[in-house]
């Protein structure tokens, strides 16, 4: 009896495949064929679950932030019943950056999209729509702080999730060596602690 495809597993192995070739080399020159022989599978297997780069690139992303939001839900469970505001924002800035490997490769892989974002309009809304559901989250959680008392209600949230989402601006930084991991996890705690009442 034939063995039976678990297909959502295999677009999964091509899209992990996929963030392997962008770590190593990028995504200007990637094809479906390169990422075929790093997923170890023939041309034509990855064209039945892909029917163009472009879709396989969406799926990598997609991928790319489903596992960003898992390892901050598993996070976010570590924390607690009730977690605080603070330490909730915390793992959602340090989980997109390059911290540990699973943390790279989406990152990379984000950076890839942006680049491509840039040239093609379908994946230009694609990756503001993703954004924008990230940006809204955070502002979520800044006015549901100013609400609670953790943040001084003065603060306009708007203003303050604009900082926050800066504070991600360390990627670059991290992957070219001009600071170090550290640094920049110590201007994190130090932003955070400016911007929280402190109880």
């Amino acid at each position: 009896m034939p063995k039976q495809v678990d297909h959502q597993e295999r677009r999964e192995t091509i899209a992990r495949a996929l963030w392997r070739v962008v770590e190593r080399r990028g995504a200007v020159h990637l094809t479906m064929r390169e990422v075929a022989q790093e997923a170890d599978l023939s041309h034509g297997a990855v064209q039945h679950y892909f029917a163009s780069r472009e879709a396989m690139l969406a799926f990598a992303m997609d991928f790319a932030a489903e596992q960003t939001a898992l390892r901050v839900g598993r996070g976010v469970q570590e924390l607690g019943d009730r977690p605080h505001p603070r330490d909730v924002l915390r793992l959602m800035l340090t989980e997109t950056l390059p911290l540990h490997a699973d943390a790279r490769a989406t990152s990379r892989m984000s950076a890839a999209y942006v680049l491509e974002a840039l040239h093609d309009e379908n994946v230009h809304a694609r990756a503001r729509d993703g954004m924008l559901q990230g940006r809204a989250l955070v502002e979520q959680l800044v006015r549901q702080a100013i609400a609670d008392g953790y943040i001084d209600a003065g603060r306009d949230p708007a203003v303050e999730t604009g900082l926050l989402l800066a504070l991600t601006g360390f990627t670059p930084l991290i992957e070219l060596d001009v600071i170090r991991p550290e640094d920049a996890l110590a201007a994190i705690d130090q932003y955070l602690d400016r911007l929280f009442v402190k109880v």
